[in-house]
């Protein structure tokens, strides 16, 4: 017997799930949320062009996607082998490193695009 086929809905729902677990129990994700936050403040307060917030949306959305993955290889991994295991050390390191790599990469991204009129701003 084959499985039940979940509609589009209960699709919704699960994605929604999983987002939610990642924020209510990752504090890097809540950290990165917040950040995020920060971010359309002052992109608001300095008046950033439509290109620049689809730039800024995407490099949110590539560090929040980044750490839903990270987690849900964490939880994955935590459960097939709850014992300290080298190879999945690596699996959760490798995962970490990625989202490393994707903040680092926002970081550059809001320094290109933020730093400039924040200086404006700031200059007299």
């Amino acid at each position: 017997m084959s499985p039940r086929k979940i509609s589009r809905l209960e699709s919704f729902q699960h994605a929604f799930h999983g987002i939610g677990y990642t924020f209510r129990t990752q504090r890097n994700a809540q950290i990165h949320l917040a950040i995020a936050l920060m971010i359309v403040i002052v992109g608001l307060e300095v008046g950033l062009p439509l290109a620049e917030w689809a730039i800024l949306a995407l490099t949110i959305g590539l560090v929040i996607t980044a750490e839903t993955l990270n987690t849900a290889l964490e939880v994955a991994m935590d459960h097939l082998s709850p014992a300290i295991h080298p190879e999945v050390k690596i699996v959760k390191d490798v995962s970490a490193g990625a989202v490393l790599l994707a903040a680092l990469t926002a970081v550059v991204v809001g320094l290109l695009i933020l730093g400039p009129p924040l200086l404006q701003l700031l200059t007299p």
